[in-house]
């Protein structure tokens, strides 16, 4: 399918690998090709959005760059997003593919359902796979000296009363690179399969996404959003450790501070938009495991208030307060101070909107971001910072994060010291 998708300049596939959760509408979707599209600019960002939904209700795909917190909060970015996938873009598709329950659903008006079908099982899986490849040392932005300083000067933030809680992310990076983007999504999701995985094709650019994070989910006039924050190393060749490592997360006081912090954020921001007194946590430490990480997860959810257009729930949300901190606005003042790069689509989300104004969102963490025309390719790791963070504890879970997609890779990083 993914082989088939690849004809097209735009396209976008979701796909839950098949995570048991009571929240999902199929196992996966691909929209591919392009009815018509809105490219988001900085400043209009969300009217437009709202505008072209407006003018069609109709299925939308596409993304949130986390810059679109300029006019949430009326901040500012001073450094260039490598990546260009900008504010946001959003497309109307030539075709929808949905699996559950092992049926095919196709809707088109270009061609018959069965003949799409026909010709995606005509496709090779191996298409792609010996196109070359090239990765050179993939390098770090932050040596780990200038790491500990950053955390440790934040900590000084929170210590001043500036803020509670702030997620500093560190950005690798490898220039030169050709890759297959189909062929490197396939190994990143072997490695690590999760819950909102996501590859997203937008002209030059690609994003291959494995998170295990929901950012918002709106159903009727139920939303739901699924924090993450917490996080503990996977040994699956030691049953005994493994679950230690998940026993000493679910108890740890420093990742359940973390956690409830953004817990209170969310709930704060939902109430913005939702009916007095239905906001309400179901879940709180919630404890998952994935193949390569144990995290903390919490569920918060709310009713919306009559007369809300969807995109009223976003901007009153976004950016996601699981990659911000609390406060939201100074800490992502403190981020633009204190992080080496623009952020751009890392995040932020990728996700749908029905013609209903439905829509499912996911927070854009573990990604691998490749601009073929400029054969550039980079990913991010991060975490919560408190007054409780060890520099040197938070170093080392910023590089856990990494390993699926360092092993996908089939390279190492090259750690500056």
């Amino acid at each position: 399918m993914l082989n088939w998708a690849s004809r097209f300049n735009i396209f976008c596939f979701l796909d839950n690998n098949e995570y048991s959760e009571g929240t999902v509408s199929f196992e996966c979707i691909l929209a591919a090709g392009c009815r018509r599209s809105v490219k988001l600019m900085p400043g209009t960002a969300y009217q437009q959005l709202r505008t072209f939904y407006d003018e069609r209700p109709a299925w939308l795909f596409g993304h949130l760059g986390y810059d679109l917190k300029n006019e949430t909060e009326k901040l500012s970015s001073s450094r260039e997003d490598k990546t260009g996938f900008g504010p946001g873009f959003f497309f109307e598709p030539e075709y929808i593919i949905r699996l559950r329950d092992n049926e095919w659903s196709v809707e088109s008006d270009h061609a018959d359902p069965a003949s799409i079908i026909a010709e995606i099982e005509m496709e090779s899986a191996e298409a792609g796979a010996k196109m070359p490849y090239h990765i050179p040392l993939i390098q770090h932005s932050t040596t780990k000296p200038e790491y500990l300083r950053i955390i440790n000067a934040l900590k000084e933030h929170i210590v001043r009363g500036d803020c509670y809680e702030i997620n500093f992310c560190q950005h690798f990076f490898a220039e030169d690179a050709v890759v297959d983007p189909i062929q490197l999504y396939h190994k990143l999701i072997h490695s690590s399969p999760v819950p909102f995985a996501a590859l997203y094709k937008w002209e030059d650019k690609y994003c291959l996404c494995a998170s295990p994070e929901r950012y918002l989910r709106k159903e009727g006039q139920s939303v739901i959003s699924q924090p993450i924050k917490g996080t503990s190393r996977r040994f699956l060749q030691d049953a005994a450790a493994d679950e230690n490592s998940k026993e000493s997360l679910r108890n740890s006081a420093k990742d359940k501070s973390e956690n409830v912090m953004v817990v209170d954020l969310v709930r704060n921001d939902l109430s913005r938009i939702c009916r007095e007194g239905s906001v309400h946590v179901k879940e709180l430490f919630g404890i998952y495991s994935f193949p390569q990480v144990h995290q903390m997860i919490s569920t918060v959810k709310g009713l919306l208030k009559d007369g809300l257009h969807w995109t009223d729930a976003i901007r009153a949300t976004f950016p996601m307060g699981s990659m911000t901190g609390a406060p939201k606005k100074r800490v992502m003042e403190l981020i633009e101070q204190y992080e080496a790069t623009n952020r751009g689509l890392f995040s932020g989300s990728i996700g749908y909107v029905t013609p209903d104004g439905d829509f499912d969102f996911n927070v854009v963490i573990r990604s691998i971001f490749y601009n073929a025309s400029q054969q550039y390719l980079s990913f991010f790791a991060g975490g919560g910072i408190t007054f409780y963070s060890n520099a040197e504890d938070e170093y080392e879970e910023s590089l856990l994060k990494t390993k699926a997609i360092v092993e996908s890779l089939g390279r190492r990083l090259e750690i500056r010291d």
